[in-house]
């Protein structure tokens, strides 16, 4: 049996669009001479439309969509719609062949956590389901999953165990699984596990593509009942391939480093996020340093060098080899470059606030004017122009509260908001190392440094803070963990009451490109106002 794994890229809403889409990979699967063929979760609705499911036009569209792509249909289709059934909605899987739905699966664990919020529209279904159909005159009982079935330990339920019972001959899993740097390994040791205690073939048919924070890897995989790989898609990117699970040919899981895919995922966030949201040219201000530099080479690759503008806006407190590094950076990206010196603005300023301004004690305030200049300055090109501002902060940086509101904070998406600096160094010089110096050395090398006073470095030691930030959020450990483990006390603290007192900036923050497990954004919800300090008596 030939089954086609149709890795889409659906847009969220764009309903005709999708169906189109589908439609196009559904007969370029017949021609490919498949016997089934196999779509993402929600593929038709894109994911995740999280309140555009409480709109009753909205889920009609879908319903007449389905049936709409269903009609077309010769050979067995399976494919992730949603289902309002007597007031209750559900997230399913539908099969259809011949012009008619012959089966309906109801996803049964919706996950609630993190980015995930599925409790909130969904119904769960009652139990799994097997589905018999006919490929070229032979029986098949078909198994059908829904991305969080596959995830099924922590809720005391084993799907495919079940499937298994109820005679199923193969298990095809439809998802909407994002990014994460160990992802790909965390499904495929899954669905191993899964074959090891069924002995059933197994195909996993994963959403590619970009919807506002989430990055959808792709990464389709289909496995034969001994657990060998047969089929994998693409990383990052449309792809259409076809399991024969007949042949049997095992192949090698294609592994990538983490530099390397975390780079390519922040692309693809870019470029969907341009693409989906009716936009195609950026603007940057480039500093010299090395946060500017990533996000300018992200945005290049995402966009083209023609649709990328980069801006120098240098102060009397900038050096001049910032400057120059900035334009270097323009010129071996080919981007158009311009420079905007701000002293007279700044001088401006201060003059009009030296009554108010205590001049004695020059300080925060005088030196956010220039961050909020340059924030401004962006902004009036991107309202000039309709060119969409790039914001360049990290993740250790936005933790630690050391940005500016309404000043480098502007922007319409934050790209790298998700990278520790630690990890902004290490994609960086992967850059450099496939592309040539694509970025300055000095850029890499030179203490970073936000030059809005003499001598001015970041506060932080970056080797120690950013693992220490990584720890905080992304394992999520807590302040009390990490000095058990040896953490120094003050450094724990004084960090966690940094990571607390600083929400209220990160919740008026662009929003970021998720390719960590735990993100500053939807899947985090802190309180702005947040007294509880865990080692505030140790």
């Amino acid at each position: 049996m030939k089954i086609a794994i149709c890795q889409i890229n659906p847009t969220v809403g764009a309903i005709n669009e999708n169906v189109q889409l589908i439609k196009k990979f559904y007969n370029d699967s017949l021609n490919k001479g498949a016997d089934l063929v196999v779509f993402p979760e929600l593929a038709i609705s894109g994911y995740p439309p999280q309140d555009l499911l409480l709109r009753q036009k909205f889920l009609q569209k879908c319903d007449e969509a389905l049936n709409e792509i269903i009609n077309e249909c010769t050979i067995p289709i399976v494919l992730g719609n949603t289902l309002l059934d007597e007031n209750e909605l559900f997230n399913c899987s539908f099969l259809g062949q011949d012009g008619s739905i012959v089966g309906c699966y109801k996803k049964i664990l919706l996950p609630t956590y993190d980015v995930f919020d599925e409790d909130r529209y969904f119904e769960k279904g009652n139990s799994p389901k097997v589905f018999p159909i006919k490929v070229s005159g032979e029986k098949i009982n078909l198994g059908l999953q829904i991305c969080e079935d596959l995830w099924d330990s922590d809720y005391g339920l084993n799907i495919s165990k079940e499937l298994k019972k109820m005679n199923a001959d193969i298990i095809i899993n439809i998802s909407a699984s994002p990014f994460g740097k160990d992802r790909l390994l965390e499904r495929s040791n899954l669905i191993k596990e899964k074959i090891k205690e069924t002995s059933l073939p197994f195909i996993y048919c994963n959403l590619v593509g970009s919807q506002d924070e989430l990055i959808f890897d792709g990464q389709s995989l289909a496995f034969n009942s001994d657990g060998s790989l047969v089929s994998q898609a693409k990383a990052f990117s449309e792809d259409l391939v076809i399991a024969d699970m007949v042949k049997n040919e095992e192949i090698e899981i294609k592994k990538y480093p983490s530099e390397k895919m975390i780079y390519e995922a922040l692309v693809l966030g870019v470029r969907d996020y341009f693409l989906k949201s009716g936009h195609s040219h950026c603007v940057i201000g480039l500093s010299g340093g090395i946060d500017s530099s990533l996000t300018a080479s992200i945005a290049v690759d995402a966009l083209g060098h023609k649709n990328v503008h980069g801006i120098a806006m240098p102060s009397k407190f900038s050096s001049h080899h910032s400057t120059e590094d900035a334009k270097q950076l323009a010129e071996n990206l080919n981007i158009d470059f311009r420079n905007i010196p701000i002293n007279s603005i700044v001088e401006s300023y201060e003059a009009l606030l030296v009554e108010v301004l205590d001049k004695e004690n020059i300080g925060l305030a005088e030196e956010n004017i220039q961050s909020r200049i340059r924030g401004g300055i962006l902004m009036a090109l991107s309202n000039k122009y309709g060119w969409m501002v790039l914001s360049t902060g990290n993740k250790t940086e936005l933790a630690m509260g050391y940005c500016t509101l309404y000043g480098d904070m502007n922007g319409g998406l934050s790209v790298i908001s998700d990278l520790s600096k630690r990890s902004v160094y290490k994609v960086s010089s992967w850059i450099n190392s496939q592309k040539g110096d694509i970025i300055p050395e000095r850029s890499l090398n030179k203490p970073p440094s936000a030059e809005l006073r003499p001598g001015q470095i970041d506060p932080f030691d970056y080797d120690i803070v950013s693992p220490m930030v990584s720890a905080l959020i992304d394992n999520e450990i807590s302040p009390s963990q990490l000095v058990l483990n040896g953490s120094d006390p003050k450094t724990v603290k004084n960090i966690s009451k940094r990571i607390r007192m600083n929400e209220f900036k990160r919740r008026q923050a662009a929003p970021g490109l998720r390719v960590s497990s735990k993100a500053f954004g939807m899947g985090r919800r802190v309180p702005i106002i947040n007294k509880f300090d865990e080692l505030a008596n140790d």
